[in-house]
């Protein structure tokens, strides 16, 4: 069987996930048949040459990079003030100075120069969060061959996506670990299940991707018959030997505290979905003092670093979908051969 939309043997796709991840993985789950995904939103010029090279050098199979196309605004002293307020006792617990904490966005999204790196490569596939880049990038990928795909969490996005252009449309239910792909919108009040999205999207007459909080070959399964192109799939792979997952990570994710996740602006200012720990609980999900995407990660990052090297992932990001099942000892040729069951079956 082979999937027509991406010239790959399997109709699924390793999420991009940024943070746990490197172009090993995404190598091993297109040499398995599916379309490897490489997060490069927080890349250098450097090190998205570096990883490309590693992923063209080890692969000949289609692959997808992914990128960010959020909206940066300022970061003032009063927004920073008022959220170094909220974490000052934080600070003091762990003896951070935050003073000379910067107000520069640490990432950015894609731009011509990005473009310009990538172009020799010629991706076959290129992904986008937080919306699409201008029209004169999407022509460039599809001048050179590239497919488009982007993320929509409601029915006014995946239409928004359909009219610029895109050759399908990853339809992200609240099910997602990570950061939700929203742009046209911020009430998460309005984003519906994966299954809820995918019915709705496939009025659209556009290749419709499933993608948040599938874990089993069933699932898998219900979504095929439902008509998708493809299933997109990254929780799953957080526990295989190719990611980077760290070990505090991989140990929340082993436990029952895996089963209990929620969406927070915390880490990063923008609504993701991760697994409950420390500063969710006492902070709660989603407090009014966290700035704009992607200035709240200053601050937690030099909380996440602390706690972290004292054994604790009570302020890192521990990004997971709903229904996920911890499978160990597993690598993602594995995952993807056990979920691509329910394509099959």
């Amino acid at each position: 069987m082979s999937n027509t939309l991406f010239n790959t043997e399997l109709a699924i796709i390793q999420a991009p996930m940024a943070g746990v991840q490197n172009a090993q993985l995404a190598v091993a789950v297109c040499e398995a048949g599916g379309l490897g995904s490489l997060p490069c939103a927080m890349l250098s010029k450097e090190q998205l040459i570096n990883e490309l090279d590693y992923l063209t050098y080890h692969t000949n199979k289609p692959y997808n990079l992914n990128f960010f196309c959020h909206q940066v605004s300022p970061y003032s002293e009063a927004e920073q003030q008022q959220w170094h307020e909220l974490l000052s006792p934080y600070f003091a617990e762990f003896e951070i100075d935050a003073s000379q904490f910067s107000r520069k966005a640490s990432r950015q999204p894609v731009d011509q120069q990005v473009i310009d790196t990538i172009a020799t490569y010629k991706p076959p596939v290129v992904s986008f969060h937080f919306g699409l880049p201008n029209q004169e990038i999407i022509a460039q990928i599809k001048a050179w061959g590239g497919k488009v795909l982007s993320s929509a969490t409601t029915l006014d996005e995946a239409r928004w996506l359909k009219e610029r252009g895109v050759d399908a449309i990853i339809a992200q239910g609240k099910e997602a670990g990570g950061h939700r792909g929203c742009f046209l919108s911020m009430d998460l009040s309005l984003q519906p299940s994966t299954e809820q999205l995918v019915h709705d999207c496939l009025c659209l007459d556009i290749p419709i991707i499933a993608a948040g909080g599938i874990s089993t070959p069933e699932q898998v399964k219900m979504f095929k018959e439902l008509n998708v192109a493809a299933v997109q799939v990254g929780s799953a792979y957080l526990l295989c030997e190719e990611a980077t997952t760290s070990a505090l990570h991989r140990e929340a994710l082993k436990t029952t505290a895996a089963n209990n996740t929620e969406l927070t602006t915390l880490f990063s200012g923008r609504p993701a979905r991760g697994i409950r720990n420390r500063i969710m609980q006492e902070l709660g999900a989603m407090p009014t003092q966290a700035p704009a995407f992607p200035y709240a990660s200053i601050a937690l990052t030099a909380l996440r670093l602390k706690a972290e090297a004292q054994g604790s992932s009570g302020f890192s990001p521990l990004w997971c979908g709903e229904h996920f099942k911890a499978r160990e000892g597993i690598n993602a040729k594995q995952i993807t051969a056990l979920l691509m069951q329910g394509w099959q079956s």
